[in-house]
């Protein structure tokens, strides 16, 4: 007679919080999914759509086109400025469909990431070969 059974892990019965790093690796994970199956050359609100459904296929939960206020002397002032995606409360996307990342990225980056308090940034570039290429972690 021979028993049978399953073993779970502790994540999949508790819920523990990821780490940073857990976190990243799981977005750039989906990401990385997204890409795989549309390809380069279309437009950053069509990724952007593809991988808020892939987030929450994952169970990842993400806050999109996120307002971001400017604090001048005190006063919180609505300039116009969006996060494109808050992934876990906590790691700021970025997402392009560029030629190629540019040093103005890494200062919207920074800029977001200072403004909003958080620390963790990722600078997704979808028009590339290889996402993995395109993608680059900004931490302040």
């Amino acid at each position: 007679m021979s028993a049978s059974f399953s073993v779970l892990s502790v994540s999949s019965v508790v819920n523990i919080p990821m780490t940073d790093n857990e976190l990243t690796h799981e977005i750039i994970g989906a990401a990385i999914e997204v890409h795989k199956n549309l390809g380069p050359g279309l437009l950053e609100s069509t990724y952007e759509e593809c991988l808020c459904h892939e987030l929450s296929q994952r169970g990842i939960p993400f806050e999109r086109q996120k307002p971001v206020p400017v604090v001048y002397k005190g006063v919180k002032l609505d300039c116009g400025y969006r996060l494109d995606l808050l992934v876990g409360g906590r790691v700021i996307l970025e997402l392009k469909s560029v030629e190629a990342l540019a040093p103005i990225h890494d200062s919207i980056m920074i800029t977001y990431l200072k403004l909003s308090g958080h620390r963790i940034g990722l600078l997704m570039n979808f028009n590339v070969q290889i996402l993995k290429k395109g993608v680059k972690r900004v931490v302040v």
